[in-house]
């Protein structure tokens, strides 16, 4: 079950929401959600939910040893880490070190083919977080396990984040108040980020899927660059939406999780979009990864050494791909680049700030097409055809031309709009406050019409 499904906002949500706010206690209220959360999961992975079960059971377990262990605390934190990662590299990993292996030596082992659990990165990650903090002494450990299981596996943010760290929650958990007012909001952000979603991500997606599934052949400079162009919006919208919606239905249910997405493409470097995309795992690999590693207090080659690791684990956290390994140090390199190179140091204004914009726009449009590729070699060809790609055969031009619909323009449109801030600070002024709950529900309406018709509507979080 996916959050853009009729299944979901027609059934799911508003039936838990309801019963929900009928129940008088937080107890109560921590009951359903945990039990709503199961079903959730299970409805799509109804084996993998008691692997998600087992994982959390785990992770409750090794923070109250680690809690009650003194001095032998490293050594269980140590063990614990280990079991996490290692369940997510069994999963995620498995078959990709084998063709690795088979490919390096020439032997022929069998290659495993084993299901992926959705959310696998993000609840492993999650859970490690909550031992983590209670080897720091950051927080108590929870002698409850269902509020742990609760923090795991809570639905809005299970199967596409936000990643939420134990101690962002650990009050709210336990003791929260409905506010109708907070639920309102909540309501809004979610039909936002349903609009992101199905309106502008799904219709970006159409056209990426199409030109980076084609012919090698039949792609030429323009096709190349509305693929990447395209899927540089889709992966933003689709991101960004599904966080909209998880964090919408956080304040609906009384959680308040954090930004997970600011503008990044207004950025002016590729730290700045660092900054502003995916908040919440660049923030994890910063909290849980780099600083332990030493972070930029050990001398300027160590700094170099440590970003380079945090963005190679950033680039495999997303999946069993060299292109993701790529993606994740080609963003490394240019993040080196403006460590060392004095133009980036400087303070950005007027054409300096543009020309930083379109240098952003650029690294990260060409990071996506690896991204975005199934193996290097398409990668590679992609961005040479974005370059060089001057043959207008009319097979190519075709391709092209299918893709430029009135509907496929206007979310084009719509994607680059919706991408800068202008329209965030036009809702934030009063007059528009007052058509935010209409144009919601007009906004909502488009959203079921568009899904009950059948349109493309992927979903991309299966590759992570």
């Amino acid at each position: 079950m996916v959050f853009s499904s009729l299944v979901f906002i027609s059934i799911f949500l508003p039936a838990v929401l309801f019963i929900y706010w009928l129940l008088p206690s937080n107890a109560g209220r921590n009951i359903l959600l945990l039990a709503a959360s199961l079903l959730f999961y299970a409805y799509g992975e109804p084996v993998y939910v008691f692997l998600m079960i087992a994982s959390s059971f785990f992770n409750y377990a090794a923070a109250l040893w680690i809690h009650s262990c003194i001095e032998r605390r490293k050594m269980l934190l140590t063990a614990a880490v280990i079991m996490n990662l290692g369940i997510l590299c069994i999963f995620k990993y498995t078959a990709f070190l084998a063709e690795l292996f088979n490919s390096m030596t020439g032997w022929e082992l069998p290659v495993p083919q084993i299901a992926l659990p959705v959310g696998i990165s993000f609840f492993t990650f999650q859970a490690m977080s909550y031992v983590i903090d209670v080897y720091r002494g950051e927080v108590q450990p929870q002698k409850n396990f269902m509020y742990v299981l609760l923090y795991i596996s809570l639905f809005p943010q299970l199967i596409a984040g936000p990643i939420v760290k134990y101690h962002d929650v650990e009050k709210e958990l336990v003791n929260r108040r409905f506010c109708v007012q907070e639920a309102a909001k909540g309501i809004r952000r979610f039909i936002g980020g349903l609009g992101k979603k199905v309106l502008i991500a799904n219709y970006m997606g159409e056209i990426a899927d199409t030109l980076f599934t084609a012919p090698m052949e039949q792609i030429n400079i323009f096709g190349a660059w509305l693929g990447a162009a395209a899927y540089m919006l889709q992966i933003y919208f689709d991101f960004s939406g599904y966080s909209d919606m998880a964090i919408g239905m956080g304040q609906m249910f009384g959680f308040h999780f954090k930004e997970n997405f600011r503008y990044p493409y207004g950025a002016v470097s590729i730290r700045d979009f660092w900054r502003r995309w995916h908040i919440s795992l660049s923030g994890w690999f910063r909290e849980y990864l780099y600083i332990p590693l030493g972070g930029n207090r050990k001398g300027r080659a160590r700094t170099c050494i440590n970003k380079m690791i945090v963005f190679a684990c950033t680039g495999m956290w997303h999946g069993a791909n060299v292109t993701f390994l790529f993606w994740g140090l080609y963003h490394g390199c240019f993040l080196m680049l403006e460590e060392f190179a004095a133009v980036f140091q400087k303070e950005k204004t007027g054409w300096k700030k543009l020309a930083g914009h379109v240098y952003v726009v650029l690294v990260v449009m060409i990071g996506f097409v690896f991204f975005r590729a199934d193996h290097m070699r398409q990668g590679m060809f992609w961005v040479f055809q974005m370059f060089a790609g001057m043959h207008f055969e009319n097979a190519s031009m075709r391709l092209v031309m299918s893709m430029l619909t009135p509907a496929h323009l206007t979310a084009f449109a719509a994607g680059i709009l919706a991408s800068v801030p202008v329209m965030g600070k036009l809702g934030q002024r009063k007059p528009m406050q007052k058509i935010l709950w209409p144009a919601s529900l007009v906004l909502l309406a488009v959203c079921m019409m568009n899904l009950a018709g059948g349109a493309y509507n992927p979903f991309i979080y299966f590759r992570f």
